[in-house]
């Protein structure tokens, strides 16, 4: 027995059909002029709503295109401001970066106009030793830029450290804030001697210890200026250390010591000043000066 067949007429062949006969019905009826309720009947019930539908229809896509080019639009003007945020991204970061080191120069500037008895060279830090402060670092200048082992080095508002080793175009540096560092120092309203020791620890709390401070009970205050001494071996003398922000008696009731706020930030070092002239030179010099004096 014979499956009978399944027959479907498909919606694109049903347009086709439509469409067919729609367009024979318009065309009797210009080309017979038959305006009969038959034929308006057709029409109302066939070929308007089929009319409406295909307007519809076409309205749906026009509305789909438009939509399409507002997306398209709205992806190409979504990609450009993206390329321009981070054009101008870019552009903050490296005007940032310029200020941070406009910052550092202008205060090389002031440390080359305050220490201009001295002769200097600009050098950058390139490397360091782990931990969060500059306690020890290297630096891109060398014994051919006229740096030498106990040249001494500037940064901030004041001194940094001390060359220890030195090659063609490269040097170490310890800083001040090394436990390993003993500076000979003095108050500058006073001139009464202490030592400034290194100490990385205390140095998280923003100081530096001074102790062996001789000086009359009330001659020396919080905030004074502490400064490299002029009886220091190794350092030029009058050199910025930090400013006193605690003082006590010591337990022998002869000396005093405390703590200091160090002049240099020791956490962030990118530009140094390093002072060619060796402690040495410099007392010859000053020496001989006194005595074309007298």
């Amino acid at each position: 027995m014979k499956k009978k067949r399944d027959f479907r007429l498909k919606s694109k062949h049903l347009i086709i059909l439509m469409s067919i006969v729609c367009i024979s019905m318009m065309a009797a009826t210009f080309a017979t002029g038959i305006s009969g309720d038959p034929a308006r009947t057709f029409a109302g019930y066939v070929v308007i709503p089929f009319e409406k539908g295909i307007n519809t229809i076409g309205n749906w896509l026009l509305s789909m295109q438009d939509n399409f080019q507002s997306v398209s639009e709205l992806a190409e003007e979504n990609a450009l401001l993206k390329a321009q945020v981070e054009e101008l991204t870019l552009q903050n970061n490296e005007l940032a970066q310029n200020q941070k080191d406009l910052t550092h120069l202008r205060e090389l500037y002031d440390l080359d106009r305050e220490y201009a008895q001295y002769n200097k060279i600009m050098a950058e830090v390139i490397a360091k030793d782990p931990g969060n402060w500059y306690h020890t670092f290297t630096i891109d200048k060398g014994r051919n830029d006229g740096v030498n082992v106990n040249s001494n080095v500037l940064a901030g508002a004041g001194l940094v450290g001390i060359v220890t080793d030195v090659g063609p175009n490269w040097a170490a540096v310890r800083s001040i804030v090394d436990n390993d560092s003993n500076v000979s120092a003095q108050v500058s309203e006073t001139e009464d001697t202490c030592i400034v020791t290194g100490d990385l620890e205390l140095i998280d709390s923003g100081q530096l210890e001074f102790s062996q401070l001789k000086s009359p009970e009330g001659k020396v205050s919080i905030g004074d200026r502490v400064v490299t001494s002029h009886i220091s071996d190794r350092y030029v003398k009058g050199l910025l250390i930090g400013y006193i922000s605690e003082i006590s008696q010591d337990s022998n009731n002869l000396t005093y010591g405390g703590y200091l706020v160090p002049a240099a930030d020791f956490a962030h070092l990118q530009k140094v000043l390093v002072i060619t002239d060796l402690k040495e030179n410099v007392s010859e010099e000053d020496a001989e000066e006194d005595q074309d004096a007298q």
